[in-house]
């Protein structure tokens, strides 16, 4: 069983090979934590999510290490900070918790190692002391940059020219610089600013610095894959291949993956564009699994359009899904097998078409019970590796969904009680009368059979 990946270096998309077989290593880049995470932070979270389980699936739980950082040193932190007048640490402890309560509503599993960039600056230290040892770091200023000119290959991940990286980046032509494009491994700090004892003064890392060292750290020089976001392929994880090749002399990550942009409402998501949406702010409308369903009905690799539409099918969606897997009081069986569009490079769009088709059957009257437990079982097993369909019915997606209580959920279970056993003498007048009431409450019945099942209606 083998699990297809696009490689970014090689643009190709090849048989994932694993440098161990009983030993997965991945790194994802996790976020710069100086305010709540918006939903493009959100999609390399969930897609390569599914990466994660998908590996756990094939070479077994114990057998994947998954490290995804956190950023707890960066200029905008510091920004953030002196505009609340707050010390940076307070504000990454808050941020941190902030966004492991919203990717829990996401469903993600945790990652084997969550290492923050500040619990390992004696880690960056060492490796920009071996990089000027090499003559391919040099003091400047009391900055300590790297040498691109000494580091043949790079431009390689990219596949860009000099002319192009030029015009496409935002890179600081500092006069201090020997080449434009070399970049900052370690600075001096400001006044106020945090700050770490080095062998140049006080000061600290530079952004890309750190995920070396944390790679480096927790999955050794070379690993199997390191993936991110496509915005991070020029300079970041370019300047990464940059510096852990030249200091190790071996290849760093063997295969490079990344997720495509993320726009909004058909519009690039922007600070200027006032269109900036949060996870936090979408789940106080949304269920985390609308939101999850919503990210995997695009390939990962592709341009995603976040809307209120793609929002109101995914809803729409789940609650088709969900009614389909009641719609017969029985249990699915475990299965083990793995769809071959989820390892076809996590073909996740093709996956729910798949599980749409099974979905026919599970309503087809005339199967069997042994055909309907299998089609369960499958879509459960797509669920498993898609961190779907974990509820046992739309019904707890629905009170998550719209925050009902306690008394006004056995309240519609109540009223729903009441019209079964009106149907069930016959007295459909009385039936009517109570859908008519639920309906005005908001609530949509459904039968099937004997069974009803209920979803609050969707406005979108």
């Amino acid at each position: 069983m083998k699990i297809k990946i696009f490689d970014t270096l090689s643009h190709s998309k090849l048989n994932f090979e694993p440098l161990n077989s009983k030993k997965i290593r991945m790194y994802v880049c996790g976020p710069t934590v100086y305010d709540f995470a918006h939903i493009g932070n959100g999609r390399p979270i969930i897609v390569f999510d599914v990466l994660f389980r998908l590996l756990r699936s094939v070479y077994g739980i114990n057998n994947v290490s998954y490290v995804r950082n956190i950023t707890d040193i960066d200029d905008k932190i510091i920004v953030a900070a002196n505009k609340l007048d707050i010390d940076t640490e307070t504000l990454t402890k808050k941020t941190i918790s902030n966004f492991h309560e919203d990717i829990e509503s996401l469903n993600v599993l945790k990652p084997t190692h969550e290492p923050k960039a500040t619990e390992s600056i004696a880690e960056m230290i060492l490796l920009i002391e071996d990089l000027i040892k090499k003559d391919i770091a040099y003091i400047a200023e009391n900055h300590v940059l790297f040498d691109t000119k000494k580091f043949k290959d790079y431009g390689k991940l990219s596949k860009r020219s000099q002319e192009d990286m030029i015009a496409g980046s935002r890179i600081e032509i500092a006069p201090y610089k020997k080449n434009p494009f070399d970049f900052v491994l370690w600075k001096p700090s400001k006044k106020e600013e945090p700050y770490w004892d080095s062998p140049w003064g006080r000061g600290r890392p530079g952004w890309h610095i750190e995920c070396s060292a944390m790679t480096k750290k927790f999955l050794g020089e070379s690993f199997d894959i390191h993936a991110g976001g496509a915005d991070l392929i020029f300079p970041h994880h370019e300047n990464e291949i940059a510096q852990s090749e030249s200091s190790h002399q071996k290849q760093f990550s063997k295969y490079w993956m990344h997720n495509g942009y993320l726009n909004i409402e058909g519009e690039k998501m922007s600070k200027s564009l006032g269109n900036i949406l949060t996870i936090r702010d979408l789940l106080k409308k949304y269920n985390g699994e609308i939101l999850r369903f919503a990210m995997l009905s695009t390939h990962y690799r592709k341009p995603i359009n976040f809307s209120k539409d793609l929002l109101s099918s995914s809803y729409k969606q789940l609650h088709k899904i969900y009614s389909s897997l009641n719609s017969r009081s029985l249990e699915n069986k475990v299965t083990h097998d793995i769809p071959n569009s989820l390892l076809d490079d996590m073909n996740t769009p093709l996956a729910i078409a798949e599980i749409h088709e099974l979905v026919k059957k599970l309503n087809d009257s005339s199967i069997s019970d042994n055909e309907w437990i299998e089609c369960k079982s499958k879509i459960k097993r797509y669920g498993d590796l898609m961190g779907l369909f974990m509820r046992s019915n739309f019904q707890e997606l629905e009170v998550e969904e719209n925050k009902l209580n306690n008394v006004q959920i056995k309240e519609i279970e109540n009223l729903i009680k009441e019209r079964n056993l009106a149907r069930q003498s016959g007295n459909f007048e009385l039936a009517d009368e109570i859908r008519g009431k639920l309906e005005i409450k908001g609530v949509i019945l459904e039968d099937k059979g004997d069974n009803t099942t209920w979803k609050i209606k969707n406005e979108g």
